[in-house]
């Protein structure tokens, strides 16, 4: 991917193309102008590639400026805010999200306004929340016109597994809640595609709105992506906070409730209360904030230690106004107590994503939780049905059975890309050449080594017989009808032709031989004596 860019803001223009293995074509469309004023509003530092007025087309410009666009993208996808935001999503992947989620959220709370007319919609709450699919609005009751209400709507997720009927069951019993730490729900309403829920809406914000100072209308990217002062709460609103959402955690988790849907967006503020937000999610099947964190840990299998490891982000970032870097973490910053510490060790640190997390029942006992007092009289409050704990039992085993395949896969992928790495590295290459070598070397030494046993073994054969003909390699033997050379028995025989000892016998038996010769044995020749001239 190469990409120019259309900077309105500045005046500048450039040039966007898009390559790929199939095409390459020129774009400077509203997705592209759009992702970067929004990414201008979140206030980030973005490494954008300088321009060229001169050679622009040059191939070494374009090659350089692929490389650097190519890492503009990778820091934005890298940044947890910035890769969940719609423009960012619609910008790499439009045929998915091309729909118009907004227009689609009004169709729906239109349609339920016909039968309900007591509502009234005063403006849209435009982007104050991360997810694509979930919208928010200003609400007011005709005959309550000061009262403030906010309605959110959101359409089914990848885990929803309950049926439609005990879906919209459930979601008209959210009203029945009652909790000392979960947000009241006024009205809610579901149909077999998306559900709609209607809260006060709170002028002071959530919790992560009270971390970074922010105001709860602006929208999601200003107000997170950049904070211009990072700080901490007091260790006493961190200890109460803290404790009050382990609480209600534990009360839904002994309701057969599932949650999964932890983080500091999620709890809103009321004077030193905090209260639950969103308890819909976990039945829209809507996926977690935090999950591309969680789905890495293989030992993060239940949505009991998922809420485990997003209290462990929350409490991070009560902690430090920030979130972490990166997950898990390595080291901790000076927290204001090393209870604090102690409790983000269990959490977040390599041994405990890699052994698993501690229960929260486990987390109400550490010293950081145990000694808060909390004074409440409110009577917690919510009737599950019993044929629809079985289905939220159900349902919570199939959201925990896909996580664990989504974890496997992505364990696969990751063993495969190491694999890939490792085998492709410079140091790995240059290791295999020199295996190649060596062995190619020792192949030649074994080839020749062997060649020549071969060679030796052949002469060996040939030479080393008892009957075998007393010649020097470079002769050839004796035609068997020509009688043997004798020698003198005072002449001694030259030094390559002396016999050796063959099989037990030694020269000396040759010599006596030559010594006891006697000429009167020898057959008689006819001879034909042809010297004499002829005349003719």
């Amino acid at each position: 991917l190469w990409r120019g860019e259309t900077s309105l803001w500045t005046g500048e223009c450039r040039n966007y193309i898009i390559r790929d293995s199939d095409n390459c074509f020129l774009c400077g469309d509203d997705r592209s102008i759009t992702l970067l004023f929004s990414l201008k509003i979140a206030g980030l530092s973005l490494p954008l590639p300088p321009k060229k007025l001169i050679g622009n087309m040059d191939r070494e410009f374009i090659a350089e400026r692929q490389k650097g666009l190519q890492n503009y993208l990778n820091v934005i996808t890298t940044n947890h805010i910035l890769s969940n935001c719609e423009l960012v999503k619609k910008f790499l992947d439009p045929n998915n999200y091309s729909a118009n989620y907004t227009e689609i959220a009004l169709q729906q709370v239109s349609m339920f306004f016909r039968s309900e007319p007591k509502w009234e919609v005063v403006e849209p709450l435009k982007d104050i929340g991360w997810r694509i699919r979930k919208k928010y609005f200003l609400m007011k009751i005709k005959n309550q016109p000061k009262e403030r209400l906010v309605l959110s709507w959101a359409d089914l997720g990848p885990d929803k597994y309950l049926s439609d009927k005990d879906f919209q069951c459930l979601i008209k019993l959210l009203p029945s809640c009652l909790h000392p730490y979960i947000f009241r729900v006024t009205f809610a309403t579901a149909n077999e595609s998306s559900a709609l829920l209607i809260r006060m809406f709170n002028e002071k914000g959530t919790l992560k709105d009270l971390i970074y100072k922010a105001k709860p209308k602006d929208p999601f990217l200003k107000k997170y992506c950049n904070p211009k002062k990072i700080q901490g709460l007091e260790l006493q609103q961190i200890k109460t906070y803290g404790r009050q959402i382990l609480e209600v955690l534990k009360f839904l988790h002994d309701k057969g409730f599932p949650y999964g849907h932890l983080h500091a967006s999620n709890v809103m503020l009321d004077g030193d209360t905090c209260r639950l937000l969103d308890l819909e999610n976990s039945l829209l099947g809507l996926p977690s904030f935090y999950r591309s964190y969680f789905s890495q840990f293989r030992k993060i299998n239940t949505l009991e230690s998922v809420d485990v490891h997003c209290f462990g982000h929350l409490l991070y970032e009560m902690t430090y106004g920030r979130p972490p870097d990166s997950v898990p973490v390595d080291s901790f910053p000076p927290a204001p107590s090393m209870a604090v510490v102690a409790v983000l060790e269990s959490t977040l640190s390599c041994e405990a994503c890699k052994n698993g997390m501690p229960t929260v029942s486990r987390l109400l006992q550490m010293p950081l939780f145990s000694d808060v007092l909390l004074t409440t009289s409110e009577k917690p409050q919510f009737k599950i049905p019993t044929k629809l704990k079985e289905a939220l039992r159900i349902a919570k085993e199939c959201i925990e059975k896909r996580l664990i395949e989504e974890q496997k896969q992505i364990h696969q992928h990751r063993r495969l890309t190491r694999a890939q790495s490792h085998h492709g590295s410079e140091e790995e290459r240059k290791k295999r050449k020199i295996l190649a070598r060596k062995k190619s070397k020792r192949s030649a030494v074994e080839n020749s080594e062997e060649h020549s046993a071969k060679y030796s073994n052949s002469n060996n054969s040939a030479g080393s017989g008892a009957s075998s003909p007393l010649t020097s390699p470079s002769q050839s033997p004796l035609p068997p009808s020509s009688p043997a050379p004798l020698l003198p028995a005072s002449t001694e025989a030259p030094a390559q032709l002396a016999p050796q000892a063959v099989n037990g016998v030694s020269r000396g038996a040759l010599l006596s031989s030559i010594q006891n010769f006697q000429k009167g044995t020898l057959r008689k020749a006819e001879t034909w004596d042809h010297s004499a001239p002829r005349i003719g």
